[in-house]
């Protein structure tokens, strides 16, 4: 694949979704609460819940795998990745992720010399057949701002961290489908939204404000799922779209997922 086209992937990729990585770390920045959050000021101790909403987020966690959804230690899989612009796929890719959480992945993606993104906390690499450089700060920020707010990020570590307060945000139709809402406003007054399935309480899409740092701008960013599988007991959505501020700019396709497999020493750093 031409040098540009592994460019282009990796503007979306290294904020998007790669198979479900996640980070507990507040990358984003403070973001105006959802107005509900006025009628009752979150616990010091903990989640502030709605005993409504609190109904609802049981039964998406069970909806997703229950415990074996909220323990899972590592996750594979592989797949196709679409990167978009203006409505037309730029470039696509076939892809392989690695990922321990909370904040370690290694994601491979291209055809013959593959393109090599690799992050640890704080620390990100990209290798590639030029060599290894060093992720651009502002890669790696949208990248852990894409993984507290995705599926797993939202409700395996935020709905449970203090002052997070979580709202029945009523019905509303998403992608088509009638959904049910959450009302989420986290611990960086960051509002978000679940659209979640009225039938089988499977979250449909998630959608966020995020101011950045330097130009002070906001962006909608919004992440919809769908074709959820099973994997070791987990439902799994096989089909991810990314948006930012209702534009589609990529889109995963999963063939497979495995989940708690185990990973060599030095896995997640770069290798010179």
């Amino acid at each position: 694949m031409p040098r540009t086209v592994f460019c282009l992937l990796l503007s979306n990729f290294c904020f998007l979704l790669s198979a479900f990585f996640l980070t507990p770390r507040a990358a984003a920045q403070e973001a105006p609460a959802p107005a509900a959050t006025a009628q009752a000021p979150p616990a010091a101790t903990g989640p502030h819940i709605d005993p409504k909403a609190k109904e609802m987020l049981d039964k998406v966690i069970q909806a997703l795998g229950g415990q074996a959804f909220l323990n899972y230690k590592t996750i594979s899989s592989t797949g196709r990745a679409f990167s978009i612009y203006e409505g037309e796929t730029m470039g696509f890719a076939p892809y392989h992720s690695d990922v321990e959480p909370p904040d370690k992945r290694r994601f491979a993606y291209g055809k013959g010399q593959q393109v090599v993104l690799v992050n640890n906390g704080d620390r990100g690499w990209q290798q590639d057949r030029f060599g290894l450089i060093r992720q651009k700060p502002e890669n790696v920020r949208r990248w852990q701002i894409a993984m507290r707010y995705s599926l797993e990020g939202v409700f395996r570590h935020i709905v449970r961290e203090p002052r997070t307060l979580i709202l029945d945000g009523g019905t509303d139709f998403v992608d088509l489908l009638p959904a049910r809402v959450l009302d989420i406003s986290d611990s960086h007054n960051v509002g978000v939204k679940v659209y979640l399935q009225r039938s089988t309480y499977l979250p449909i899409r998630i959608t966020y404000r995020i101011q950045n740092p330097e130009s002070r701008e906001w962006s909608e960013d919004s992440e919809s799922y769908s074709d959820y599988q099973v994997f070791q007991g987990i439902q799994t959505p096989m089909r991810l779209v990314r948006y930012v501020d209702q534009e589609r700019v990529a889109e995963y396709f999963l063939n497979t997922a495995e989940y708690n497999k185990e990973y060599p020493p030095g896995y997640f750093e770069p290798r010179r």
